[in-house]
């Protein structure tokens, strides 16, 4: 007999996104995708109800956005390929198939959508984040010999690979350290070309505004320099 294949679990960690959360779960394939888990971070506005009301189960995680992304992987199944994506609806659901085919053809270990090679929305991202992107990818080449093209947070890996690569940070350095650990660990890492949209409401909490642009540069450059070094 055929072992089944391992269930896909969709993690959204969120922070006060009452007027994108039901928009961005809607098209999710739930053919495909057994489980949404959305991990919030203290929403202080209706983001729970409406993750629920949209077919999700919730997870209340506390602030931090690692520390979100960290609690709903331990909730999964210990045979689950996990697939994270922000809860803006800015990434396309339609590509979740894209992302894990290649895991469950175990020619992959860790699959990464690439914003910067696929079709933008005008708008979608700024110049910093496309700027800060092709810095830290130069830096990643050139230690580890990988070179990305984008840190975003649509990505696919098997829970029990994440788990091996001991993640640490609990804040906006999660998604980079994965990134890092993952070439230093010699997974199988394929980056495919994704259309990116438009946040269809609110305000993004790291790109919306100049601090927010800063703390999150600073926890970044903070967390290369820390794993370069190991």
């Amino acid at each position: 007999m055929s072992k089944p294949p391992p269930p896909i679990v969709l993690i959204v960690p969120t922070y006060n996104e009452e007027s994108v959360i039901e928009a961005a779960l809607a098209d999710v394939p739930r053919h495909l995708v057994e489980r949404i888990i959305v991990a919030d971070g203290n929403s202080t506005d209706s983001t729970v109800l409406r993750a629920r009301a949209a077919g999700a189960e919730v997870l209340h995680a506390g602030h931090g956005y690692g520390r979100a992304c960290w609690c709903a992987a331990m909730a999964a199944p210990e045979d689950a390929i996990l697939v994270f994506m922000d809860g803006d609806g800015s990434d396309r659901v339609d590509y979740i198939e894209r992302l894990v085919a290649p895991i469950l053809g175990g020619t992959q270990d860790f699959v990464i959508a690439s914003r910067v090679r696929g079709v933008r929305e005008p708008g979608s991202m700024g110049w910093h984040q496309l700027f800060i992107g092709v810095v830290i990818g130069a830096l990643i080449w050139m230690r580890f010999g990988f070179r990305y093209t984008d840190m975003c947070a649509f990505r696919a890996l098997r829970r029990e690979q994440l788990l091996a690569l001991d993640m640490r940070e609990m804040t906006y350095g999660w998604n980079l350290e994965m990134q890092m650990k993952a070439v230093r660990e010699r997974l199988r890492v394929l980056e495919i070309p994704v259309p990116y949209g438009r946040r269809r409401g609110g305000c993004s909490k790291v790109s919306g505004n100049l601090l927010g642009t800063i703390r999150a540069s600073g926890r970044l450059l903070w967390t290369f320099l820390r794993l370069a070094s190991t």
